[in-house]
């Protein structure tokens, strides 16, 4: 099954081509890497999927669906595009919180989530007191919060210290092993590699490769190849 379909996607602005006839799929229960250097389009890709940016050519589905046309949302997708996009004077809990009850989702969630990302102890604190690895953390906590059955993850491991970036790849690991899928994007080569199951590398906008892992090359070459 197919989680997201892009399908011949592309985006101008202006006389400025950042997305270019990209079509590929993230297979459902999967771990699936999407890559490419700075400016290939990758973060505006993500934009249109999640029904932020309004493509100029054509589409971008969840299960089907266009994310605008999706039935409560964040019980299907999570997001993390921004992990800074916080209310500093918040606590992490009042965050949640206010997510919740404006998604409608049950009390437990935020409670829930907060275990998830290991930030249950600091939940009464001031986001503005946070560093970036724990708000990359509470992005992961909102992007939790309705269970959904897919992510799409932006720069993830932004901030996180190493210890943070091992448990991000259990924890991502263990989130398709249940059944998920994920769409992370990400410039840690060596970490991704070891739980992709699926590679998706643009470059000028444009699909430069798509596939499996299975065939042993290692993903920095295939990188540097489909790049160059």
């Amino acid at each position: 099954m197919t989680a997201i379909s892009v399908s011949h996607l592309g985006k101008s602005f202006g006389k400025v081509t950042a997305v270019d006839d990209l079509s590929f799929d993230v297979p459902s229960g999967a771990i699936t890497a999407f890559l490419g250097p700075n400016g290939a389009g990758k973060t505006t890709t993500l934009r249109m999927i999640l029904g932020l940016v309004t493509p100029t050519a054509g589409s971008a589905t969840v299960h089907g669906l266009p994310y605008r046309r999706l039935d409560r949302p964040l019980q299907r997708v999570g997001a993390i595009l921004e992990a800074t996009a916080f209310h500093p004077g918040l606590t992490a809990g009042n965050h949640l919180e206010a997510v919740r009850v404006a998604a409608g989702l049950d009390a437990s969630r935020v409670g829930h989530v907060l275990r998830q990302v290991e930030l249950e102890a600091v939940q009464g604190r001031r986001i503005g007191g946070f560093s970036l690895g724990m708000r990359q953390r509470l992005a992961l906590a909102t992007a939790l919060l309705g269970a959904p059955p897919v992510l799409v993850l932006d720069e993830p491991a932004n901030g996180l210290d190493p210890d943070g970036i091992r448990w991000l790849r259990g924890f991502l690991r263990a989130y398709a092993l249940d059944g998920n899928s994920v769409l992370v994007s990400t410039h840690i080569l060596a970490e991704i590699e070891q739980i992709a199951d699926h590679v998706v590398i643009i470059s000028g906008g444009r699909l430069r490769w798509s596939g499996g892992l299975e065939s042993g090359a290692g993903l920095e070459d295939l990188y540097l190849e489909a790049t160059r």
